[in-house]
């Protein structure tokens, strides 16, 4: 944006020249030709009936990498573990093999959970788990709502070595609760 003129660094017209073309009954090429401007331009801004400039990025933000189900596997986990961006990154590659360190910021951010929470009163403080000998598991569910449906995500994280393990299924029961368990120990063995 020009400092001062409220313009983005490409704009060729002010909202004067624009009200100025909108309300002329001059030609297009009449118009370019007396502000210095293509005619295409002239054109555009006849048809709006506003003045303001408009975005042009995408109206709403979604990645170009991750699919609709990996961003819903990504916050249930951010959500669940509460891990570093790092941690959730180590933890979910397994999972989500294309996924980057830059891709899981821009979806945390996406849907507001890049930074932790803070602790009212200052400097968070710091709650410690209870001391685990390394190997033990804390294990949760949570249910994902996506366009496609209702999905659960298994998460198990060892909070000695911070190692996570997630899995995504569409139902839950003994049977995927017994394949999560296999999986985790396959993983750890």
């Amino acid at each position: 944006m020009r400092y001062g003129t409220g313009l983005h660094g490409c704009a060729t017209t002010t909202e004067a020249v624009r009200r100025a073309a909108q309300n002329s009954q001059e030609s297009l090429r009449a118009l370019a030709k007396r502000y210095g401007i293509n005619q295409k331009t002239v054109a555009k801004w006849k048809q709006r009936e506003t003045v303001a400039d408009r975005s042009t990025g995408p109206k709403e933000a979604k990645s170009t990498v991750l699919s609709i189900e990996e961003e819903a596997i990504i916050v249930a986990f951010r959500r669940q573990t509460l891990l570093p961006l790092d941690d959730c990154l180590y933890a979910l590659q397994p999972t989500i093999p294309h996924l980057t360190r830059s891709s899981l910021h821009r979806c945390l951010q996406r849907h507001g959970i890049s930074r932790l929470p803070e602790v009212e009163g200052g400097k968070p403080s710091k709650k410690k788990f209870k001391a685990y000998p390394i190997g033990y598991f804390h294990i949760d569910i949570a249910g994902l709502q996506t366009a496609e449906g209702k999905l659960y995500l298994y998460v198990a994280i060892d909070r000695t070595s911070k190692f996570a393990f997630v899995q995504l299924v569409k139902k839950t029961g003994r049977t995927s609760a017994s394949a999560f368990l296999e999986a985790l120990i396959a993983a750890v063995i």
